[in-house]
């Protein structure tokens, strides 16, 4: 790997917590500094919080082993518990026995209170450490606070120590939970680095990897644009410069400059951040109004110009030819017919035809779409292809664009009938939809997301190519050509020769996969599945999105015959 590039012994910048690495700021070091103080006057509640990634865990690790021997402790890392269950887990961590029929409240309170009197009497402590309590549910809370009823005349018999996000504090706040936030003893919100201390926290985990002091690859500069896009979270420095002296190793380069700093924050954050781009502080103060003005005008402008789109029509497609729907005489005698839409259809599978030609794919049987097969799962059935029909419901036009692939909609129609539209393309608020009897010559229609949000249920269904094999979700004991093709996929993204796994998943691929997910803010389980897939076909150019762009090449080369098996 690239750390034998840089002089390391060691990858320095893992996201485990090594305690080799252990990096205690002044911040860490007053967090901590709190949490002995309330573990020493004991009874009560002690409370730590903190972002994601600012170092809680390291803070904890740190308390644990500065914990004295006399004192007993009960670790809850998953907190989302029912009040009964939170007692057992007490209970089991603390070694406290009980029948399986008696896991109720009263039962487990009072063998928990004898413990604590018995402890109590042995000149021992008892400490109930809870991670993530943000998760806590408000009657556990409650039962929690019960738990420091447990006392003598002198002293609490359990100290309670609270460790979450920032949602804690609020959750704390709340009228209900006053009586809790009275019994906190100490309390600590543990900040992010500052720029200097980012700076310590690079250079001491190069050297204890094995880099000579004074020597790093992250130049001052570099460190700065770190920080600024990191705000001095440091699990979000470890992936940064992780990701950093990787394309700097790609690239048989010595230091990171901001081109791989960049990439870096592409990769890792999934937004093309300007790391470049100067604070609002160093401009002067009428430049900054100036620009608020000409927001302001820019802003009812823009609306005045949406005003006037809302009232057009709807429109065509400027390469496609415009359809005018030929008004139907209304017989004196009958009701007026509610107007058909041009891009409504009855028949899914004709809907489902003209997303398949706008991929590209022309002159097959549009009943045979999306039978299913074996494992019951809707695929096309066409010679030398691997397409699938995705079915889902989704709550939102953003949920559906988010996925970026043509699909189906169903809709409502005016006449209360149950019609297909086929969803090829998205330019702004505008939806590109085939028109009604397109042939190989596919005419396209725009129209408000607004207009036809009224018609949609919210079902779709998506067409993509899955890899060779895949059937269901896989994850890291996933084996076959599903994981040789991930693994191939990812080495072709990084640039690198071999993959990080043959047939079967590996560490290595589980944390490729992680970082995959975490750049477009995907669950980070390293489980591949349809989301994850979506995502990486695009970022290997095998999938047309609802880019308009996109939409009219394909169109262009729209040649391929599926019934002969050709493309």
């Amino acid at each position: 790997m690239y750390y034998r590039y840089f002089g390391l012994t060691e990858e320095p910048f893992s996201i485990a917590v090594n305690p080799r690495y252990l990096f205690m700021s002044a911040r860490h070091r007053d967090a901590l500094a709190h949490l002995l103080y309330g573990v020493g006057v004991g009874g009560g509640f002690i409370l730590l919080t903190g972002e994601v990634g600012t170092g809680k865990t390291t803070v904890n690790r740190c308390l644990l082993e500065q914990i004295p021997d006399s004192t007993d402790l009960a670790i809850i890392l998953n907190p989302a518990l029912n009040a009964v269950e939170l007692l057992a887990t007490v209970c089991d961590e603390l070694g406290i026995d009980y029948a399986p029929g008696e896991q109720s409240l009263k039962v487990l309170t009072d063998k928990l209170h004898q413990f604590l009197l018995q402890n109590h009497a042995d000149g021992r402590n008892t400490v109930l450490l809870i991670d993530e309590a943000q998760h806590l549910q408000f009657e556990v809370l409650e039962q929690i606070r019960l738990l420091t009823n447990l006392e003598t005349h002198t002293k609490k018999l359990l100290q309670i120590v609270l460790v979450g996000q920032p949602e804690l504090r609020d959750l704390l706040n709340r009228p209900e939970l006053r009586q809790l936030a009275q019994r906190i003893t100490a309390r600590y919100q543990l900040k992010p680095l500052n720029l200097e201390e980012t700076d310590a926290y690079i250079r001491h985990r190069l050297q204890v990897a094995g880099l000579p002091a004074g020597h790093s690859p992250f130049p001052k500069n570099i460190v700065k644009d770190i920080h600024k896009v990191s705000r001095g979270v440091p699990r979000l420095i470890n992936v940064l410069c992780d990701r950093a002296l990787l394309g700097s190793y790609g690239q048989n380069k010595t230091t990171v400059d901001k081109s791989l700093l960049k990439q870096a924050v592409t990769e890792v954050m999934g937004e093309d951040e300007d790391i470049a781009q100067p604070s609002a502080g160093r401009y002067p103060l009428g430049l900054l109004a100036l620009c608020l003005v000409l927001a302001v005008v820019s802003g009812l402008l823009g609306w005045q110009w949406w005003q006037q789109q809302q009232a057009a029509e709807v429109t065509v497609v400027a390469a496609a030819p415009i359809i005018e729907p030929e008004p139907e005489p209304v017989a004196a005698d009958t009701a007026p017919q509610v107007e058909q839409p041009r891009y409504l259809w009855l028949s899914e599978a004709e809907a489902l035809s003209q997303s398949l030609l706008s991929l590209g794919y022309v002159g097959f049987d549009p009943v045979a779409l999306c039978t299913a097969n074996a494992e019951g799962i809707r695929q096309i059935q066409i010679k030398s292809q691997n397409l699938r029909c995705e079915p889902m419901q989704l709550a939102s036009w953003q949920a559906l664009l988010e996925l970026n692939r043509p699909a189906v909609l169903t809709l409502i129609s005016p006449a209360k009938i149950r019609s297909f539209a086929s969803l090829l393309g998205v330019d702004g608020d505008q939806l590109i939809l085939a028109a009604a009897g397109s042939s190989a010559n596919q005419q396209l229609t725009r129209v408000s997301m607004r207009d036809i949000g009224r018609d949609w249920t919210g079902e779709a269904m998506l067409i993509w190519q899955p890899p060779t094999g895949y059937q269901r979700p896989v994850g890291s004991k996933g084996a076959g050509p599903v994981v040789s093709w991930l693994a191939n996929s990812f080495a072709r993204l990084d640039g690198q020769a071999a993959g990080l796994a043959t047939d079967r998943f590996t560490n290595g691929l589980t944390e490729r996969v992680k970082l995959f997910q975490r750049k477009y803010r995907l669950k980070d389980d390293g489980v591949v599945g349809l989301n994850t897939l979506l995502k990486l076909n695009e970022e290997l150019g095998i999938a047309i999105g609802l880019n308009p762009q996109q939409l009219q090449a394909s169109q262009r080369s729209a040649t391929v015959n599926l019934l002969e098996g050709e493309g």
